[in-house]
């Protein structure tokens, strides 16, 4: 049996994150901050840049082509969203090497990143600050499989085949199989990674949300989003995806059961133009 701190750290490449995301968040700790440093780290990394202003001038931010330069780009976002979005960009460099033979890659990003807009769009709903950060934990809520099929993936895929056959939750069966299960293992290199708490906080009780603490909220945003992942992929109605979410998850979200099906038409409509604007090289 296997500990989520133990397969984490037998993943090399996921023991670092890029330089520039580094940097980018040194400015952020520190009180001197200054977004104009920010935009030249920015600026250095010709892919980052593109990409960024990509995004900025999305539908999505609604400044529909106007925002030519990283200068004016940064200064809208603030140094709090670059952060963010830098970190979610540099994704699919740090798993560029991550290949595991049992998990289907493009599926993988695909829907990683329809739970990062479902738990963005959410967030909006609720009318929450920083909806931004919610996109990038939902990105990553996942991320714990991952690591579990590129370090012990026969084990991943019997749990997934013993949860299939047996009509159980796959987190029961990958911690009966495993040792640990996807969640745990996400907050485990969220702390490896040394993000803020809430992205281990929401990650890793996701699944039980009414054990997150001051988290409680952002991971029962993540339940839902996983909802609208599960919706999609099974083609089921939004009206009994809201009816899968436990009941008691319904309070920490303030939303109605109602509303999942415009949190998910949100998330669906900017699905493919986000994939391709983070993950467009990802096989």
């Amino acid at each position: 049996m296997h500990s989520a701190q133990e397969l984490v750290s037998q993943v090399e490449a996921l023991t670092a994150l890029p330089d520039v995301y580094e940097r980018v968040r040194q400015q952020l700790d520190s009180p001197a901050g200054s977004i104009g440093e920010v935009a030249r780290l920015v600026a250095a990394d010709p892919a980052l840049t593109a990409r960024l202003l990509r995004l900025v001038n999305s539908a999505m931010y609604g400044y529909r082509g106007r925002i030519a330069d990283v200068d004016r780009a940064v200064q809208l976002l603030g140094l709090q969203q670059v952060h963010d979005l830098v970190l979610a960009m540099s994704l699919h460099a740090i798993f560029a090497g991550v290949r595991p033979a049992r998990l289907d890659m493009r599926r993988f990003w695909r829907d990683s990143m329809l739970n990062g807009l479902a738990a963005r769009a959410a967030a909006r709903r609720r009318g929450l600050p920083g909806s931004e950060r919610l996109f990038v934990i939902g990105l990553l809520a996942d991320i714990g499989h991952l690591v579990m099929y590129q370090t012990v993936p026969e084990l991943a895929a019997t749990a997934r085949e013993s949860a299939e056959r047996d009509g159980k939750a796959l987190d029961v069966s990958e911690r009966e199989v495993v040792g640990c299960d996807f969640s745990e293992i996400g907050a485990a290199l969220a702390d490896l990674w040394q993000l803020p708490p809430s992205f281990a906080g929401a990650i890793g009780t996701q699944l039980c949300p009414r054990l997150g603490g001051e988290y409680g909220n952002e991971a029962a945003l993540l339940s839902l989003a996983r909802c609208v992942v599960e919706a999609e992929r099974r083609n089921q109605s939004s009206a009994d995806a809201a009816a899968s979410l436990e009941a008691d998850i319904w309070p920490l979200l303030e939303l109605e059961p109602e509303q999942l099906a415009d949190i998910r038409e949100e998330a669906e409509l900017h699905l493919a133009a986000y994939v391709n604007l983070f993950f467009s090289s990802a096989h």
